[in-house]
């Protein structure tokens, strides 16, 4: 049965399609994002082998399109056959995800096609549909009324091999959040959409410095983000946030598993601990609950993106540096990679405001340049191998499981299989 809330959540989505876009700057850019990635797919839903067949592909909740115009688009690029439905409840956004496929050009026969539908998706169920082999959820469960329900919905219309690509809050991350959303209950509860941000525009003016979303140097939706995104993050009648250990047991209801994250770094305590003597007191918890104290040294996870699939799917991603998976960057340029890197072969990135140093092996100068999404890692090391007749095999094989693990973590490199 709809609520008030529910009603109020649909009024916001017409009124201000989330995220905004122009389907006109589809001439100019393709927007990247996780989960999703085309690559991120093959490696950690399909096991580094993607499936030889046309795959079926649902975005539950794709918003103004981002979603599917990313991997429409990825797909048409890789001449890989897939047929993809839209789902969302909004009309407005329905409107610009199909202007934006259109502007592609994407709308045209061909082996990628694109349904759009307008629903909930928890009317999934008795909707008719062949099991989907990949669904893509970011952002939708945690503004539902009951999020079980959500997830179970699209883990019933999941085939048995297939994945979810789920994207929830991040509790720890969104400090502050909520504190404004309860002011702006009071301050800018009332009036048109249009009206209620112009009233938490003047609120959030004379916020002090010391307020925590002003501290949060992670959140900017309200910043950068337009009136549809000040008005997601703040005004949304219905969202709530998740820690790692709510994440899991989420899965776990719906009877699926967590296959890995975007990120497996951000997850990880030798991210942020390097004191042995701290170290050696966090050894041994599982890698759940390694991520939970993760989650909560960091502080900065807004978001949770990862993979999911049915429990009983025994699926996995290639093993860091196996010799018969081929690397791919993603989305990198391994010429900055090398640049960017000191004499020491450390890497600095920046995650959300928060620097991480990567260790990579001495080889990486004559490895990383050999990267080129088609050659194994026997091959590549082999290639080394012949520079440096110095180096061991044992070596070289540490090398290139590290400069996988590290690159992987950080969401720079995924592994697949060459097809048979």
């Amino acid at each position: 049965m709809s609520t008030a809330v529910d009603a109020a959540v649909a009024a916001q989505y017409e009124a201000l399609p989330y995220p905004h876009r122009d389907p006109r700057d589809e001439r100019k850019r393709l927007i990247i994002g996780s989960p999703s990635h085309l690559q991120e797919i093959e490696e950690k839903v399909f096991g580094g082998r993607w499936p030889d067949r046309p795959v079926r592909i649902l975005i539950a909740g794709g918003g103004s399109g981002d979603a599917v115009t990313m991997l429409t688009q990825q797909l048409a690029w890789a001449g890989r056959a897939a047929a993809i439905t839209y789902l969302d409840p909004s009309h407005a956004a329905r409107a610009v995800a199909e202007a934006r496929i259109a502007a592609r050009g994407l709308d045209a026969p061909g082996p990628v096609t694109v349904r759009f539908e307008t629903g909930s998706l928890l009317d999934l169920p008795s909707a008719g549909h062949a099991p989907f082999d990949y669904i893509d959820c970011c952002g939708v469960l945690h503004h539902l009324d009951d999020p079980d329900a959500g997830l179970s919905a699209l883990t019933r219309v999941l085939a048995p091999q297939g994945g979810i690509g789920l994207m929830l809050y991040g509790h720890y991350g969104r400090r502050g959040v909520y504190d404004v959303q309860a002011i702006l209950r009071t301050l800018a509860a009332d009036g048109s959409p249009k009206e209620r941000v112009a009233q938490a525009k003047r609120v959030l003016n004379q916020l002090p410095p010391t307020n925590w979303l002003r501290r949060n140097g992670v959140i900017r939706d309200h910043l950068d983000g337009g009136d549809a995104g000040l008005f997601d993050l703040l005004l949304h009648a219905r969202d709530r946030a998740y820690t790692v250990p709510d994440w899991f047991a989420f899965v776990a209801r719906a009877g699926l598993r967590h296959a890995d994250w975007v990120e497996p770094a951000r997850y990880r305590l030798a991210t942020y601990l390097t004191d042995p003597a701290v170290l050696k007191r966090a050894e041994g918890p599982s890698l759940e609950a390694e991520a939970a104290l993760a989650e909560q040294i960091a502080g900065n996870l807004a978001r949770h993106a990862g993979y999911l699939v049915r429990v009983d799917n025994p699926v996995a991603p290639p093993p860091p540096g196996d010799p018969d998976a081929i690397p791919a960057y993603k989305d990198i340029d391994p010429q900055r990679l090398l640049a960017a890197m000191d004499r020491g072969g450390r890497l600095t990135v920046g995650q959300e405001g928060l620097d991480i140093t990567l260790a990579l092996p001495t080889i990486a100068p004559a490895l990383l340049p050999r990267i080129d999404g088609q050659k194994p890692w026997r091959v590549l090391l082999a290639e080394v191998k012949a520079l440096r007749k110095d180096l061991t095999d044992d070596t070289l094989a540490r090398a290139g499981e590290q400069t996988a693990r590290l690159l992987g973590g950080i969401g720079r490199l995924t592994q697949r299989y060459p097809a048979p």
